[in-house]
């Protein structure tokens, strides 16, 4: 068996010398952006917020009221608070300086246990630890037990430095350092560090715009701590104080640029959940255990005038820029809670889709901050919250306060809600529009692009001579087919009457089988898109019959053709076929004379059959009235209608766009009331022998 193994140790020349084991802070001096996300500016300001975030863990502990930040003329930053000061009696276990354990060991600190910490940032216990890996010297100072205590890295190795700054000499050493006596009860801890620059790029920097924002948040986020910052990099020193007392209230007022719409509302409240964690147990096993936790919720929010939305959110503290579980509880509850108080108040009725999220958070500023032992993040740059119980209970807690919130207003707060609640429907309202053209506008191009509609009997010419025929009904176009010349004529039957498109919307047009197939026959587009130049028909010819009926669809055609393609007829390529509407046949033609004489209206009719009757013509009774042009054979249609050598056109024409405008409203519009009474006022022109009764 060794023998085997040995043999393929051989032939691949791989063996277990070649695997190698990474020791202490050796993995993240290796491979750093793991832990600090990477190498660059980004990188080193990471390293500043690891140890200002362990000084703001013990000022929510409630143990420190003072931060200090100093970025020094040589590169290094230097960190102090006044809190009890980090650990310096040896851990049992180790045998080690607690402050050394702290900065030399991965997943070692005081945040563990649950004890020491209900609520952190440093949730992970490699922050300290990694900075120190990463600094080519750090120095820690702490004041406790009367005594100020020291310690000092090199990259990640205690020992001493015989002088200032990284270049000095360094010995190798373990422990801390008891120096001067201080005041009885004075604690806190002072960290500095030196950037290792074999790690970092070399223009690495920390931005002062940066840290004066993440100062101001953090002093934002725990009222009533100070936080001072100093830069002494510029040849003019730089000094500021952040201290805020009104917490995420006045935070939201601070981020928002628009005038408020109303009040800053606060939320807060808390829910209790059971998180299963590995817990050591007393022979140094890792045993999985059902732990209690408490998770504290406060939100801050306020609509204002404006449309832009900035929602922010921390856990313990700590920003997370691409949010999590909590905000998600946020974003529901918000949908729910709003959309219950828009149908309360009658703003929204059955039948209208809820708003959306994107619709409530318009004009919004809010404030999302949650705070619980050992959350879970996704990665150690803390970015994103993946504690999913959060999702639950800040759900409910915003559920039940914004509920109490709305329906328990004062009377200045009822106001201010109401229009809130208007302003999320406006901008509902506005979505729905948006999203209407859009759709519009991609079937429009849809209709434009696909292929011609099978019953079109299309032309075989292109050139200003073609004509296309909108005939009304597939008898019509029969006998139409027979009776056109193919060469330059082509067909489009409709069934019945169309959409009227002045009172309809550009979707329900777009959606009406005959409005969409005249459009894409034409070829031109529609609307403000019209090119008369693109249209593939020199005319358009709409032939109905010769009725109440036909004249109602030749309305409906010119109200598309007006609305959706006026260029047509501003151009004058619009007509209206004028079909017979009577037809005498004669019995005793004289010789040269038509069999059949054609009238296109009651009075020339009565007028021909004078003419005949002085003639000594007879012909067969009664002449025939034309009910549709489906009664018409081939030849009659052609010679009647459709021939250019003999047919009747009557051109469109607009002479006043306001009043053809109007007209249009009048007569095809959604009022009512106007066209009643044209009506009647034209009541008494009618020839009330022509009403079939």
């Amino acid at each position: 068996m060794s023998t085997a193994v040995e043999d393929a140790v051989d032939a691949t020349g791989y063996s277990a010398r070649h695997l190698s084991v990474l020791e202490g802070l050796e993995a993240v001096r290796k491979r750093p952006g793991m832990y600090i996300g990477s190498t660059d500016s980004r990188g080193l300001i990471h390293c500043l917020w690891e140890i200002v975030d362990n000084c703001v863990d013990e000022a929510l502990a409630g143990y420190c009221t003072h931060v200090d930040v100093v970025l020094h003329k040589d590169g290094s930053v230097s960190v102090g608070d006044n809190g009890r000061g980090i650990p310096v009696d040896l851990e049992p276990k180790t045998k080690l300086p607690g402050v050394e354990l702290v900065m030399t060991r991965l997943h070692a600190g005081g945040k563990f246990g649950g004890v020491s910490y209900t609520a952190s940032g440093g949730l992970h216990g490699v922050g300290a630890s990694v900075v120190n890996a990463l600094s080519a010297r750090l120095d820690v100072e702490v004041d406790r037990s009367g005594y100020t205590h020291h310690i000092s890295f090199r990259r990640g190795l205690p020992g001493t430095f015989d002088g200032a700054g990284p270049g000095a000499p360094f010995t190798k050493e373990s422990g801390v350092h008891k120096g001067k006596r201080i005041v009885k009860g004075k604690t806190g801890t002072r960290t500095r560090f030196w950037p290792d620059f074999q790690i970092f790029l070399k223009d690495a920097t920390i931005a002062l715009d940066l840290v004066l924002d993440r100062m101001r948040q953090t002093a934002f986020l725990v009222p009533g701590l100070e936080i001072s910052l100093r830069d002494e990099r510029p040849d003019e020193v730089f000094e500021e104080t952040f201290r805020y007392d009104g917490g995420i209230a006045e935070f939201t007022t601070f981020l928002a640029q628009d005038p408020p719409l109303c009040d800053t509302l606060r939320i807060g409240g808390q829910g209790h959940f059971t998180e299963t964690v590995p817990v050591l147990d007393d022979l140094g096993h890792l045993v999985p255990t059902d732990v209690a936790r408490e998770l504290d919720v406060d939100v801050a929010m306020r609509w204002g005038t404006g449309y832009d939305t900035k929602v922010r959110s921390f856990v313990n503290v700590i920003a997370t820029p691409k949010h999590g579980t909590h905000v998600q509880g946020f974003d529901r509850a918000l949908v729910k809670t709003v959309n219950e108080q828009l149908r309360a108040v009658k703003l929204l009725k059955n039948g209208d889709d809820n708003v959306t999220k994107d619709d409530i958070l318009e004009g919004m500023t809010a404030i999302v901050t949650v705070r619980l032992p050992e959350p879970q993040f996704e990665g150690q740059t803390k970015e994103i919250l993946g504690t999913s119980d959060a999702n639950r209970i800040v759900f409910n807690v915003v559920c039940r306060e914004l509920k109490a919130i709305f329906e328990n207003p004062g009377r200045a707060q009822k106001l201010q809600h109401r229009a809130v609640l208007e302003k999320i429907v406006g901008a509902a309202k506005t979505r729905i529009a948006a999203r209407t053209q859009r759709d519009n506008q991609r079937r429009k191009n849809a209709l434009e692009s696909s292929a011609l509609p099978a019953k079109l009997v299309d032309c075989r010419t292109t050139d200003d001579r073609s004509e296309l025929f909108i005939v009304e009904g597939d008898s019509a176009l029969g006998t139409a087919k027979m009776a056109r010349d193919s060469e330059f004529q082509a067909l489009l039957p409709i069934r019945g009457k169309i959409l009227n498109v002045q009172k309809s919307s550009v979707a329900d047009m777009l959606k009406n089988t005959e409005c969409a197939a005249i459009i894409q026959v034409v070829g031109a587009g529609s609307g403000r898109t019209f090119d008369v130049d693109s249209a593939r028909y020199g005319k358009i010819i709409l032939m109905a019959d010769a009725d109440v009926d036909g004249a109602h669809i030749r309305c409906l055609l010119l109200t598309l053709l007006h609305r959706y393609m006026r260029p047509m007829i501003e151009s004058g390529r619009v007509y209206a076929a004028v079909p017979p509407l009577h037809r005498i046949q004669l019995t005793n033609p004289k010789r040269g004379m038509d069999k059949y004489i054609y009238c296109y209206s009651d009075a020339e009719l009565r007028r021909k059959l004078v003419e005949l009757e002085r003639k000594g013509l007879r012909w067969k009774e009664p002449p025939q009235r034309y009910k549709g042009l489906g009664e018409m054979d081939a030849d009659q249609l052609a010679e009647t209608t459709m021939d250019p050598r003999h047919r009747t056109l009557r051109r469109i024409r607009i002479e006043d766009t306001e009043v053809a405008n109007s007209m249009f409203d009048l007569l095809m519009g959604s009022e009512v009331p106007p066209r009643r009474e044209f009506i009647i006022a034209g009541a008494a022109e009618i020839d009330e022998s022509r009403i079939d009764t």
